[in-house]
This record gives C-alpha cells, structure tokens and sequence, in this order.
C-alpha cells in the first residue's frame, strides 16, 4: 500500500479521536475516491495513482470555489476553500515559477519538439515530473508560449 494512502487513512484515524467532523468529512472523501478509482480499475493504488486522484480534487475544488464567488455564496465558498486546504497537505511542495520553466526546458529538448505540434508529447513528459505539483492549465499555456518563441 502507498504511503500517502497510508498516510491518509492515518488521518482519517486521528479526525475520527479528535472528533474533527469537518475534518473527517473531507478525509473521508478522499478515501472515497481513492477506493473507487481502485474498484474501477482493479489496481492497488501507488503514491502516484493518490496524487493524480488528489490533483484531481483539487481542480474540482477549484472550479467549485470559482463559480461560489462569482454567484455569491460565502458559505459554500468557505468549504471549498477549507477543503483545499485539507488536500493541500498531502500534496507535495508547487513548483515555483522557475522549476517549471526549467523543467518545460527539459521537456522541449528531450522530445526534439520545434513546434505547436510537439505539444502533447512535451505535456506527457512534463506531466509525470509535474503531476499533484502544477496547476496542469498553467503548465499547458507555459509549454505553448515556449514553443512559439
């Protein structure tokens, strides 16, 4: 079993002591979907498979959190934003601004890519060393703005 896994239902463990409803709800989400993804697929999870599960959470998070504070609603807005944060700790460290240039760099010269064309093949190999650390939205129009330079 992966040691975010592990990780996680640990802190299901200890919400669950401390009573953390709140806390608990989220964490138990998160089990959730770890578990489905692992029903659906019929795989047992590595760290990877919980980062893209989590990573994928986020976004929805965010999304979420967008359209409540456009529409008003402050509470809803408060819970996806807590619920962020939660995720936000089993996820690893973002990588800054100049990481990411480098690593698109990287990307660029192992796949001979000269051009726009060239794209999916940068966002496959920028993904694996991205993945749960970049918003991939931002990293897309990072790579399509050093390909057309």
């Amino acid at each position: 079993m992966s040691d975010l896994k592990l990780q996680i239902l640990e802190q299901i463990k200890v919400a669950m002591r401390a009573k953390d409803r709140k806390r608990l709800g989220v964490l138990r989400l998160v089990s959730s979907a770890m578990k489905q993804r692992e029903v659906d697929e019929r795989i047992e999870l590595t760290d990877i498979d919980v980062l893209a599960v989590l990573d994928k959470m986020v976004k929805q998070r965010r999304e979420s959190l967008d359209q409540y504070n456009k529409a008003g609603r402050e509470d809803l807005a408060a819970q996806e934003s807590y619920e962020l944060e939660l995720l936000a700790e089993f996820l690893p460290e973002p990588l800054s601004a100049d990481e990411m240039k480098t690593l698109i760099t990287q990307a660029i010269s192992e796949t001979n890519a000269s051009s726009i064309r060239d794209m999916g093949a940068v966002m496959a190999n920028v993904k694996a060393a991205a993945e749960g650390r970049a918003d991939m939205k931002l990293v897309s129009a990072a790579v399509r703005d050093q390909l057309n330079s």
